[in-house]
């Protein structure tokens, strides 16, 4: 019996579609929701299973799609920290969610990364795809993702948070529920 049997057998199979909505590619649906996706978090771990979820964000198709099976995330200079390289030199499986604002379903990306090189990028023509850049707004490096599985998640956890809630989000606006971040806090 397999880990999963364990969970099943205590809460009950999955709905019905749920396992036939995964794919060992990225089909026409996930293609169309990346291509229109400005943000995503990058899921990563270590060799000892300490994981990174890092947000990266950018225009609408600023994942690039080669083919039904890869996906290149150019690396725009941050804070150099380097959390999800340090995980992929140990550790290359890595998981992505596409968020699209105002949608409560998302597309979710599970595979492979490897680096490409600033050089390579640029022999693959990729572009900066940002809003307002600013001075320090260039490609230093990217991703190469080789696509194990996709698929659309149900939107409920969206739903519960009422993420896109404008209300709310005007109230957080006007009075912020937190403090402003110092570094060291």
């Amino acid at each position: 019996m397999n880990d999963i049997n364990i969970f099943q057998d205590e809460f009950g199979a999955p709905i019905p579609g749920a396992r036939e909505k995964i794919r060992n590619d990225v089909g026409p649906w996930a293609k169309e929701f990346i291509r229109k996706s400005p943000f995503l978090v990058f899921a990563s771990s270590n060799e000892s299973g300490q994981c990174d979820a890092s947000p990266r964000g950018g225009k609408p198709g600023f994942v690039k799609i080669v083919d039904d099976k890869h996906l290149i995330l150019p690396d725009i200079e941050g804070n150099k920290l380097f959390q999800t390289y340090k995980n992929i030199y140990s550790n290359n499986n890595v998981g992505l969610i596409f968020f699209i604002p105002g949608i409560e379903i998302t597309a979710r990306v599970n595979g492979t990364a490897e680096r490409l090189t600033q050089e390579q990028i640029e022999e693959r023509g990729i572009k900066l795809d940002v809003f307002d850049p600013d001075d320090e707004a260039r490609i230093i490096q990217g991703l190469y993702i080789t696509v194990n599985e996709s698929y659309v998640h149900c939107p409920r956890a969206l739903l519960f948070s009422r993420i896109w809630d404008t209300d709310q989000i005007n109230n957080n606006r006007e009075t912020p529920p937190i403090g402003k971040w110092k570094p060291g806090t």
